[in-house]
């Protein structure tokens, strides 16, 4: 009998603390001498409203054990009965060690741990890593978790207009956790075909993943690495945020089409498809481009901004909390990431 991976939890945690897209622009004005952006540019470009900032006092690892602790009270599981705690974010505590060490002694696991990182996709990345080790019967209950905290690499003061533009991706950026439960459970077979497949099995049932590694530079926060290690002007997010975009769309479609075409599926066949979002008319040009109802997204946008690799287990979240889904239900996770990477994995609840 093979194995299937089944998300048995997904929780989200948002800092109380909120800062306005006004708010955003104040600051800069205040921080950067004679530059002004012009006033509602933010919200206007963007469609956020508000975004979330983590308290001083806090690391990207109690934003993760923040919403692992909701997640595991909620489906009942100690932290001791893990067996497996992977940290995926796009952000973490310090270079060495892993995070991952940091939120289970947090937590109080003792689990074998490790770090998935790739941008945006990081905790999509670490689902897909996670299901690969449960399919195997190396681990059968595992935590993957990540804390974003892109406020911290906000620049604030900026020189002129074109400073303002390379550093706009960061006005979007909003501080969080996420965390989802994955358990091994029986399956009949490793499904590929419509729904959870002729088996019935629930779990996850089709991922793929993708990369176009030659736009690695159209995104990137460059301090910290080898090529900058003690530089703090490379310490904040800088991107072109037109070539991103034209990099998705022009290398995006195919992986989320073939999705459709290899399970037999069409959008309408989920109850929710968690797409990442980074502003409103992308969002919308991507639900365009992909044929996506508008009814099954859930827009988290405009009130929480762009929360980085927690956006998809936040999405989820959300849709659970709010009746959109639940057992028996496919939800479809929908990934983009700099570098650029793109990802979807396909689950019935």
């Amino acid at each position: 009998m093979s194995i299937r991976t089944r998300i048995a939890g997904v929780a989200a945690h948002l800092p109380e603390r909120t800062r306005t897209s006004a708010e955003v622009e104040a600051r800069v004005a205040a921080e950067s001498g004679g530059y002004r952006p012009h006033p509602t540019i933010v919200e206007r470009m963007t469609g956020i409203r508000a975004r979330h900032v983590m308290r001083d006092d806090q690391q990207a690892s109690d934003l993760a054990v923040e919403a692992a602790r909701k997640l595991l009270a909620d489906a009942g599981t100690a932290p001791e009965d893990l067996d497996l705690l992977i940290f995926g974010s796009a952000s973490q505590d310090l270079i060495e060690p892993a995070t991952a060490h940091i939120v289970a002694a947090k937590l109080g696991a003792a689990c074998p741990v490790f770090d998935v990182k790739n941008a945006c996709n990081s905790f999509l990345n670490a689902v897909q890593t996670a299901d690969a080790l449960i399919r195997t019967g190396q681990h059968r209950r595992v935590l993957v978790c990540g804390g974003e905290t892109p406020s911290r690499a906000i620049r604030w003061s900026v020189r002129d207009r074109a400073q303002f533009v390379d550093a706009f991706a960061g006005y979007t950026l909003s501080d969080a956790g996420a965390a989802m439960l994955l358990e091994a459970v029986p399956g009949s077979g490793p499904c590929l075909g419509p729904g959870s497949g002729p088996d019935g099995d629930s779990g996850i049932f089709y991922r793929d993943f993708a990369a176009v590694s030659t736009a690695w530079d159209i995104g990137t926060l460059p301090g910290g690495g080898s090529m900058h290690p003690r530089d703090p002007e490379h310490s904040y997010f800088s991107g072109d945020g037109r070539r991103l975009k034209d990099a998705f769309l022009a290398n995006g479609p195919e992986i989320f089409v073939r999705a459709l075409e290899n399970t037999g599926l069409g959008w309408d066949d989920f109850a929710v498809v968690a797409v990442h979002q980074v502003t409103m008319p992308y969002l919308e040009v991507l639900r365009s481009v992909l044929g996506i109802p508008a009814d099954r997204l859930v827009v988290t946008l405009p009130e929480h901004g762009n929360v980085a690799s927690a956006t998809l287990p936040l999405q989820l979240a959300t849709a659970i909390e709010e009746g959109r889904c639940g057992p028996g239900d496919r939800v479809a996770m929908v990934g983009l990431a700099g570098g650029v990477s793109l990802g979807v994995v396909f689950a019935e609840l």
